[in-house]
């Protein structure tokens, strides 16, 4: 086939269904800017796709065509959406820190290590094992050189002293 008859034949293919899609995606955005982009990114997509052959029945082909397309750039406005908020969160947790805030957290802190000061060294060592370092009984038992149920009951009487001091009575 020359070119002049596969420009017309996308031509005439764009012209005949191009409002119909256009709509078809406006129905399903709900904004008459991205239906008319994703449209249009949907025939660039075809004629990228197989320039020389064009489909059958048309509408069925460019409605899967352009639903493939609303679902990547739905996907692509979540990652934005998410990047966005994380940026959002990260800038508005520096501008919470205060001279105050590090201040208590310094009390804080202290107020923990007394805690943990006044546990047994093994209790104290399988506590920060589990709650810090994330390992799983079996791996701090293997750490510490005891069995899983002596690890169980160190970190059992941590929480116990914990619980004591913070609400003493």
């Amino acid at each position: 086939m020359a070119d002049g008859v596969i420009a017309g034949d996308w031509g005439g293919l764009y012209a005949a269904h191009g409002p119909w899609l256009r709509d078809w995606l406006r129905r399903r955005t709900r904004c008459p800017e991205r239906a008319a982009d994703l449209a249009q990114d949907t025939f660039c997509r075809v004629l990228e796709r197989d320039a020389g052959a064009l489909p059958l029945d048309p509408r069925p082909f460019l409605a899967t065509v352009a639903r493939r397309l609303l679902v990547d750039d739905i996907r692509g406005r979540e990652v934005e959406r998410a990047y966005l908020e994380a940026c959002a969160l990260h800038q508005a947790g520096t501008d919470l820190l205060t001279p105050e805030r590090v201040a208590g957290a310094v009390r804080l802190l202290a107020a923990v290590q007394r805690i943990l000061a006044g546990l047994p060294a093994m209790t104290r060592e399988a506590f920060l094992l589990r709650r810090l370092d994330g390992l799983s009984h079996a791996e701090v038992a293997a750490r510490l050189g005891v069995s899983d149920r002596t690890v169980k009951r160190h970190i059992a009487a941590a929480y116990a002293h914990c619980y004591a001091i913070a609400f003493p009575g």
